[in-house]
């Protein structure tokens, strides 16, 4: 099975949204609890036309922080307190280290609910 195919699926079955972009802030993909989330695709958009000019003087920093090093990776940027969950930006790369593009990653924070191995969703 192609690899890309399998990686996609990971992306798409996660219950957080993720949000895909390259290096010049377009969105490359969305998976559907993104779209879900945000109610809106703005899948090949630039990511800065959706955030008010400080959001996008702290993209543009981060994007900087992760171009100077190749083990600048991952950056906490928020933390919703009513949705119990933190925000990070993480650095993707090419097999060189080249950075080629970022997303942004939820973690929900609440204790798993559900019985071991139960089907979750569905």
């Amino acid at each position: 099975m192609e690899l890309s195919k399998l990686f996609k699926s990971v992306i798409d079955q996660d219950t957080a949204p993720v949000v895909i972009c390259d290096i010049n802030h377009t969105v490359v993909y969305m998976n559907p609890a993104a779209v879900s989330y945000y109610n809106v695709d703005i899948t090949n958009k630039n990511i800065k036309d959706c955030h008010n000019a400080e959001s996008n003087e702290k993209i543009d920093r981060v994007v900087a922080w992760f171009a100077e090093s190749g083990d600048n990776n991952i950056i906490y940027t928020s933390r919703n307190d009513k949705r119990n969950k933190d925000v990070y930006m993480v650095a993707l790369r090419d097999e060189s280290g080249r950075l080629i593009g970022y997303y942004e990653k939820h973690e929900f924070r609440n204790r798993e609910e559900s019985p071991l191995y139960a089907p979750i969703g569905g």
